[in-house]
């Protein structure tokens, strides 16, 4: 679960990561939902978002922050899909299926 919320975090910070493909569909789970909540903008959306992406981290409050003031108003006319995964290959080492998942703010 750490690692997820990680891999949260890091795909609100810079838009896109790269990770395998089973990571990254656990992840546009945990960020869909966020995203969703970020619409509603209510003290109690934040207390949500920030229990699972400021939980422990040193500065976790700009997570949410961003998540409410720049990331969520984006997507205030979209019913859902806020993110896409493409794939990109095979890692070299175990030939695990690499894909890129990003915000899809176009």
């Amino acid at each position: 679960m750490a690692l997820l919320k990680n891999l949260t975090r890091q795909l609100f910070e810079h838009g896109y990561i790269f990770t395998t493909e089973t990571r990254a569909k656990e992840v546009r789970r945990m960020a869909e939902k966020l995203i969703t909540r970020g619409k509603q903008d209510t003290v109690h959306a934040r207390r949500i978002a920030r229990k699972t992406v400021a939980t422990n981290v040193v500065g976790g409050e700009d997570y949410v922050r961003r998540l409410f003031n720049d990331i969520a108003p984006q997507f205030r006319d979209r019913p859902g899909g806020y993110t896409r995964i493409t794939k990109i290959g095979f890692r070299r080492g175990d030939a695990a299926p690499l894909v890129k998942i990003e915000l899809a703010l176009d």
